[in-house]
Parts: structure tokens; sequence; C-alpha cells
């Protein structure tokens, strides 16, 4: 019984190691380019309910997030088409993303 109750913690043990608060996210922790990312430039996406998202490139990692007004709600601006992304979101990093 003593084994199957090691064998069951295991896994638990592991699920558990995968929700400890990881290092600080407002920066960009790349191999080549470390930096804030206030640093990079952002770019709008538009989900497919036409909503906003700010949207950041640096090459080698994205970043998204919901772009709110002052009170928390979304902001649905229509600024381009639903599923697109418009601005320079790639800008800022020095790698070239061909995507």
């Amino acid at each position: 019984m003593t084994k199957l109750k090691l064998i069951a913690a295991i896994p638990v043990a592991c699920l558990l190691s995968a929700c400890a608060v990881g290092p600080d996210k407002s920066r960009d922790t790349g191999l080549f380019d470390r930096k804030s990312l206030s640093q990079l430039q952002a770019g709008i996406w538009v989900d497919p309910n036409g909503c906003d998202h700010w949207i950041i490139d640096d090459g080698l990692e994205g970043y998204l997030s919901q772009r709110l007004d002052k009170y928390g709600k979304p902001v649905c601006s229509g600024s381009a088409p639903p599923t697109v992304a418009t601005g320079d979101f790639k800008g800022g990093s020095p790698l070239f993303d061909p995507v």
C-alpha cells in the first residue's frame, strides 16, 4: 500500500510544481534581447468577436493581452476586420520573423 501511495504522489507533486510563480512577466527574457516589454512595439489584433488585443512579436516569442478600457471592459474599436493584426507589432526587435 505504501508503494501505491508513493506512485500516486509523484504525478501530483509534478502537477503542483507547475503552479509555481514564475519570473517577472513584464520583461522579455529572450535569449538574444532581454528588455522590458514596454520597449517593444505593440500592434492590435482583432479577435473573431471584433474585440481588440495588444500583440507584440519579438521574433522568437509573442505576447498577447486583451485591450481593456479604464473600467475593465473589452475595447471593440473596429480598427481592422476580425482575425487581422495591424500596426508594427514586429518592430522593436532585431530578430527577423518570416511569419
